[in-house]
């Protein structure tokens, strides 16, 4: 990277800095310059593109996202041990980089949109990684104010996003991920990719928002799913039937006897709809 935008080797940013990842804050610091461009190259073309970022640590996929074009990058660190290595990003691209000290979670991501295409792009903290992706997922209005999400997880994670009921990771997240986008598993990232390594291998995923998904209340939608993944080995006759059971289902056109596991995206919101 140093060679492509002539700032210092990202070890000697963290060595200066003094910038120790924290189990806590659920950092891993990803090193490897070649693979922050390859994940920022995942989400496509930048150029005119808002890009938010969360947990950006000491900036190396911030950097890769800027020498990729992107008109600007707004990203959310919790860690101010961090702002100075941001600080340095911000100023060789000059009103190009805005940082926000704060806690991603509590940040209104679609109040902040503006003008114009915005895609998100993270290493998400291990910590908080699936709940961000279910706010995204739920924003106030659909579509969504972002044009994709290119997010790294730990690979179960991953593979849990992009399961459909053909697959033994499918549960509540890949009906939800299914219902409103189309996502896919990009690529691995092994352990010693990162500082520390962790434990697992990690996957970047992308999500592409579904212009017009099935209507559906979520909330009616997430109380079905709970219910059936809550006893997935059970039958729907028995995991539902705190919300009708048999009834439910004949109505639904849906065989009792068959598992959460084996109904699609849309058996699901057919039944959500019918509460």
């Amino acid at each position: 990277m140093a060679a492509i935008d002539g700032l210092p080797p990202l070890r000697d940013v963290i060595a200066r800095h003094g910038l120790d990842a924290r189990k806590a804050l659920g950092q891993n610091f990803l090193l490897d310059l070649n693979l922050t461009q390859k994940i920022a190259r995942t989400a496509g073309p930048l150029e005119g593109v808002t890009v938010f970022e969360v947990g950006p640590g000491p900036g190396g996929l911030t950097r890769a996202i800027l020498s990729l074009g992107a008109k600007k990058v707004i990203a959310v660190e919790r860690d101010a041990r961090c702002l100075p290595a941001l600080a340095e990003i911000a100023e060789h691209y000059p009103g190009r980089l805005e940082v926000i000290e704060g806690d991603a979670l509590k940040t209104d991501f679609e109040a902040m949109a503006p003008d114009g295409p915005v895609k998100i792009i993270a290493n998400l903290p291990y910590n908080v990684g699936t709940q961000l992706l279910i706010n995204w997922l739920l924003p106030r209005n659909w579509p969504p104010f972002w044009q994709s999400l290119t997010l790294m997880f730990q690979r179960e994670v991953g593979l849990r996003i992009v399961a459909d009921e053909s697959d033994d990771h499918y549960g509540r997240l890949g009906v939800l991920c299914g219902w409103r986008t189309e996502a896919h598993m990009a690529f691995d990232v092994p352990p010693q990719a990162f500082t520390p390594p962790p434990k697992v291998t990690s996957s970047v995923v992308h999500l592409v928002p579904r212009q017009e998904p099935l209507r559906c209340d979520v909330e009616k939608l997430e109380r079905v799913t709970q219910a059936a993944f809550g006893q997935r080995r059970k039958m729907l006759r028995q995991s539902l039937k705190s919300l009708g059971g048999e009834a439910l289902l004949a109505r639904a056109g849906i065989d009792p006897a068959r598992r959460a596991e084996t109904l699609s995206v849309e058996e699901f919101c057919r039944i959500a709809n019918l509460l």
